[in-house]
């Protein structure tokens, strides 16, 4: 027989028992929020001027076979104003941190886009890695001396298009032939205002980047991609292929991207580069 004095005190333990599961159940579950909020599984891909974001699907196939969520932002290319803030559209939409990938005149808009606090990771795929101040265009009037011109013709109503006889050799030098032609007769207009938009504050500033450079480049310099890389402070690796790597070399892209994505995760952080 069970004392008198004795059934309080049971009583005050089983009443604390649900009181202690239900606040250890708080502590994993707050526990599990704050692992999945450091690990990098959202990839936003910028694309650049005279293409759309079609252009990425070998690279977004590659992501998501690894388990990634992939957008493609399809910026209009009319200003770097409105294409920001697409980005930023899609980048909102995500649940949780983001690597924010961007190519040729895409590396402008994520060096803008890339200050939402949602962004942890730059990745520039042959691209414009813009300091404050700077636009495409400013970096497009003083090439290299003996660094290929791209053939861009003479604007029309506001907007650029390239050349379509040259397009191939100069854009798109290792993509097969087929799809090359396809993507010189399927240009996307390319705005003045998206040539010339000049960026406020450079991301990579305060957040790590990751550059891919093209050795053969005939729109972007190589040398211009390493300048621009090294004073970024980005972690760089060199392949051999066309402005169009991303095209030709998805998996090679996807594979840079995802080491990107893991160094972000491991919690890579950056001084900030001074002005």
């Amino acid at each position: 027989m069970i004392s008198s004095s004795v059934l309080p005190t049971r009583r005050i333990i089983f009443a604390v028992l649900p009181i202690l599961a239900m606040a250890l159940g708080t502590g994993e579950e707050l526990m599990s929020q704050t692992n999945t909020s450091t690990h990098v599984k959202n990839i936003v891909l910028v694309h650049g001027g005279f293409v759309d974001g079609s252009g990425w699907e070998g690279v977004y196939k590659a992501l998501k076979k690894s388990g990634y969520t992939v957008t493609i932002v399809q910026n209009p290319t009319i200003s770097l104003t409105d294409d920001v803030a697409v980005t930023k559209r899609a980048i909102a939409a995500q649940n949780g941190p983001v690597i924010l990938v961007g190519h040729s005149y895409g590396g402008a808009v994520i060096t803008e886009a890339g200050n939402d606090p949602k962004v942890v990771g730059l990745v520039y795929v042959t691209a414009f890695a813009l300091d404050k101040g700077e636009s495409v265009g400013s970096l497009l009037k003083d090439p290299p001396p003996g660094a290929p011109v791209p053939p861009i013709l003479p604007p029309q109503d506001g907007f650029l298009m390239l050349d379509k006889a040259k397009f191939p050799a100069s854009f798109a030098g290792d993509v097969a032939p087929e799809i090359a032609s396809f993507m010189a007769d399927s240009q996307v207009p390319w705005g003045l205002d998206a040539l010339n938009g000049a960026v406020t504050q450079a991301a990579w500033r305060t957040k790590p980047s990751w550059y891919l450079i093209s050795t053969d480049d005939k729109m972007i310099p190589p040398d211009a991609q390493r300048m621009m890389s090294k004073r970024a402070g980005s972690t760089v690796v060199e392949v051999k292929g066309s402005h169009a790597v991303y095209v030709s070399q998805p998996q090679a892209v996807a594979h840079f991207i995802e080491k990107a994505a893991a160094g972000a995760e491991a919690g890579k952080e950056k001084t900030a580069v001074g002005n």
